[in-house]
Formats: C-alpha cells, structure tokens, sequence
C-alpha cells in the first residue's frame, strides 16, 4: 500500500512540476539551463519521474532541463540547495 501512495505522490508531484512550469515560462530562454532539484537518491521513482518531466520539457521549451538528485534529511539537502541557488535571471 505505501508504495502505491508514494506512487501516486510522485505522479502528482510531477504533473503539478509541468503545470506550473507551462503557466510561468520556465525555461523559455533557449541556452538558459534549468535544474530541477529531487531530494531522493537516483534510480528511484522520483529520480525516474523528475527525468521525463525534463526530456518532456526541453522537447516542449527547446530549453536545457538537468535533474540534480540531493538526497538526505527527508528532502532538506534539497530544499537549502534551492534556498541558497542564484536567483532567476529570466522575466516573463
């Protein structure tokens, strides 16, 4: 049964990544790389996820779309390596 939840979370999570990324631009600026940050190993659900939410978007955008695995903490590596990421150069 957990694995079915975690699932279903991991689907949601990317179809709320894609839909928020269509609704602001992101990566609209070809050349501009953009990272998306998971916070679980690699070769997990989430990883598997977070990569074809990327191909998905650089064939959509024309923009580079990378996937940086910072496991640790329950997510917590990920969320100060965002915190402390340059800020977005890209406007709308």
């Amino acid at each position: 049964m957990k694995a079915e939840l975690t699932t279903r979370r991991g689907w949601l999570q990317a179809a709320a990544g894609a839909a928020l990324a269509a609704t602001t631009g992101v990566g609209a600026q070809p050349g501009v790389v953009t990272r998306i940050l998971v916070g679980f190993p690699a070769g997990g659900g989430s990883d598997a996820i977070a990569r074809l939410l990327a191909q998905h978007l650089q064939e959509i955008s024309g923009a580079p779309f990378i996937v940086e695995n910072r496991p640790g903490e329950g997510g917590r590596v990920a969320a100060l390596a965002l915190k402390q990421a340059a800020p977005s150069t890209a406007r709308r």
